[in-house]
């Protein structure tokens, strides 16, 4: 399995066992440059986004990325980790709603398919 795979997997787990919300890996291979792999998550606080980061920031350097960049720490509201091959946003659930990046790439965010299921 390749590295950047292996970074994307390593990341699910980890916001799993932190029991991140609405977990979603957007594979951006033959799309753009920037990554491999983006995963978007929300946390229920402030609180649990840094925790969130923070065991991520970890867990990669131990995975060997060789150059892990956070932005967004201090406040927690969007927080974003650069680690090459993977990028993660990690969102409170407003603002991830606010700036819907999925959308982007052409996902349905997780809210929207929740109404669809239920529609």
């Amino acid at each position: 399995m390749d590295l950047p795979r292996q970074l994307s997997d390593l990341v699910v787990k980890s916001l799993d066992d932190d029991k991140a919300e609405d977990i979603v890996v957007i594979d951006l291979a033959g799309k753009t440059t920037i990554a491999d792999y983006m995963v978007v998550a929300s946390g229920r606080s402030t609180r649990q986004v840094g925790a969130m980061a923070e065991h991520l920031r970890e867990k990669l350097k131990v995975a060997g990325a060789a150059a892990v960049e956070i932005e967004g720490l201090p406040q927690a509201d969007w927080v974003l980790i650069d680690a090459g091959d993977v990028i993660v946003h990690l969102f409170r659930p407003e603002v991830r709603s606010f700036y819907n990046i999925e959308k982007m790439w052409g996902i349905e965010p997780p809210a929207a398919r929740q109404d669809m299921l239920y529609a």
